[in-house]
């Protein structure tokens, strides 16, 4: 009866330890997580991103170059014209009357002229005939200077007259040329994409050409970006670029793409609104100072309107169809260029490998050695308590 007494005692005592160690493994002990993710094939893009504004290659801004009243306009925005084809007329009767004027004033010095050169004639006859007497001795020094001098001044006002002729038949070129700017045309082939005019609207040139609206050529568009300073020296002529604009999509219903070249970077940054002096600083502190990069694409289809915006893509790398790891799971290697430490999961053991990137974007890389498709790159090794692995 003793003995039985303590075997009770014992054989609770040991189920509780039991009990015990089961709620400590279950609750209390460390388990090691190791997070991985399997290496598998896609395509990897290295870009300098931007935002962008459509504009035409080539666009004209149609002015006018005389003062007065538009009497007719002849295109809508949206037509299509050629070079030659008439736009707008103003109304011509205030340089109608400058040209007559300057005609009548024309003829009358061309009359004047013909009486003078008369008078030319007659003074030349009386000069001649004062010498011959005066050889004989039958007329007076003082008449012979007389007829002389006359000759002289004759001359002389055929000589102004002359020069007031040229600068009279000057005047009229040019109030000739302004009538013919009352009728302006089309110096290319384009679509009107801004009219600014109205029919009725009286117009001052005396100061500055008023525009009157804007003549662009669609089939061939420039992207004028603006690069960020920090991204400015990564980018150079002739690398591929491209793009794609608000709700514009392709047959697949994704975002369209237009691809072209970059053709040039700006050598300064665009003009601003109270520019800094020379000598103080370019920008103000903490200011991104924005660079303009321009590239053409076609517009054949016409898709493509003025001040679209732009999502630009300037392509530093890519690479198609080749194994992907994600660059947060890779450290480094000092002084190698390209070359990374990795572990990778085999067997349920960790293995480190030396890994060479190529091209890569903020969150990929793509894997040229160390790596095999398939495989489970280790991206973390966590420790927690067992109990906040179990799920309710």
């Amino acid at each position: 009866m003793k003995l039985e007494s303590w075997r009770r005692p014992l054989g609770a005592l040991g189920g509780l330890s039991i009990l015990v160690l089961l709620l400590w493994w279950a609750f209390f002990r460390t388990v090691e997580t190791v997070e991985t993710v399997e290496v598998r094939r896609g395509s990897i893009e290295n870009a300098v991103t931007a935002l962008g504004v459509l504009q035409p290659q080539r666009y004209v801004d149609v002015g006018a170059q005389v003062s007065g009243q538009i009497k007719r306009i002849a295109v809508r925005p949206g037509d299509k014209v050629s070079k030659g084809d008439l736009l707008v007329e103003i109304d011509p009767a205030i340089q109608q009357a400058k040209v007559q004027t300057d005609r009548a004033s024309l003829a009358s010095l061309r009359a004047k002229l013909a009486e003078q050169e008369a008078e030319l004639d007659f003074a030349r006859q009386q000069a001649e005939r004062q010498t011959a007497l005066q050889a004989d001795g039958a007329t007076k020094a003082e008449d012979v200077q007389s007829a002389q001098s006359q000759l002289r001044v004759t001359q002389a006002r055929i000589a102004s007259l002359k020069a007031q002729i040229d600068g009279a038949q000057s005047t009229l070129q040019g109030n000739e040329a302004l009538l013919g700017y009352t009728r302006i045309y089309a110096t290319m082939d384009g679509t009107v994409v801004t009219l600014d005019a109205r029919e009725g609207q009286t117009l001052n040139a005396t100061y500055q050409t008023p525009n009157l609206l804007r003549i662009a050529d669609l089939s061939r568009m420039t992207v004028w970006t603006e690069v960020s300073e920090a991204d400015v020296g990564r980018i150079r002529p002739e690398m591929p670029v491209y793009f794609t604009t608000l709700g514009l999509q392709d047959n697949a219903g994704q975002p369209r793409r237009w691809e072209g070249k970059l053709r040039q970077v700006l050598p300064a940054p665009p003009a601003v609104a109270n520019a800094p002096a020379a000598g103080q600083n370019a920008a103000p502190a903490g200011k991104v100072v924005l660079y303009t990069a321009l590239f053409d694409v076609d517009n054949a289809d016409g898709a493509l309107m003025p001040q679209m915006s732009a999502q630009v893509f300037f392509v530093l790398g890519s690479a198609r169809n080749v194994l992907l790891a994600p660059m947060a799971a890779l450290a480094a290697v000092d002084g190698q260029k390209g070359h990374f430490l990795a572990k990778v999961s085999v067997d349920r053991e960790i293995q480190e490998r030396t890994v060479r990137i190529g091209v890569r974007d903020r969150l990929n890389g793509g894997v040229l050695e160390g790596l095999s498709e398939g495989e489970r790159l280790v991206t973390g090794i966590k420790q927690a308590k067992a109990s906040t692995r179990l799920r309710w």
